[in-house]
């Protein structure tokens, strides 16, 4: 009589990626202090050996997880841009507005995020990667707004501007999703958008 194997096979790209989506998971679910390699290996149904085989401790496995949420997000934002075309100012609304729609506004990323920004200040690999994808976003941002015609001298603070309206925006989204509607955040971005461009 055949026995079921404890633990399944995956291509090492695949398990990899699973090892990551799981610690998404975890994180989402128990934050930080939740967040451990056979906590990680339960959800993935691998064992904890499995999980140190392709990540060098848990702190290792966090950060590439960190990155691949950053990736995730990216490709929401890039896939609003290719659907907006090549008009700089519909391009520019769709950048600022892909925020406000799954899957980047949701709960459960929500709860990822919230997990990351705790470790800021205590992991420096993380709050590096922090400032890296802060500094990325907020520097397409300007290349949009500066492509719509915003004045040279204040794409800084307009970006960072409007960076923070759309953080505050979809935490509260996330937060509170019956309190606006994702209409209703992509409009008060374009209305600060209007502001800038025209310099009111």
């Amino acid at each position: 009589m055949s026995t079921k194997p404890a633990f399944k096979r995956a291509e090492p790209d695949a398990r990899r990626l699973s090892l990551i989506e799981a610690a998404a998971r975890v994180l989402a679910r128990g934050g930080v202090a939740g967040t451990s390699v056979r906590a990680i290996a339960v959800d993935a149904g691998v064992s904890p050996g499995l999980v140190g085989h392709y990540f060098d401790g848990i702190d290792a496995l966090v950060a590439e997880t960190y990155a691949h949420v950053e990736a995730r997000v990216a490709e929401t934002i890039d896939a609003a841009l290719a659907r907006a075309g090549t008009d700089p100012r519909a391009r520019l609304n769709a950048f600022v507005t892909a925020s406000f729609a799954p899957p980047v506004a949701s709960g459960e990323l929500l709860a990822t995020w919230i997990a990351f920004w705790s470790l800021v200040r205590s992991r420096p690999a993380i709050a590096r990667q922090h400032d890296e994808q802060y500094a990325a976003f907020r520097a397409r941002l300007e290349a949009l707004l500066g492509a719509c015609g915003a004045p040279p001298a204040r794409l800084r603070h307009a970006g960072i501007a409007i960076t923070a309206l759309i953080d505050g925006l979809w935490l509260e989204l996330c937060l509170s999703p019956q309190a606006f509607s994702a209409d209703e955040a992509g409009a008060i971005a374009r209305t600060a958008l209007d502001a800038i461009l025209t310099g009111q």
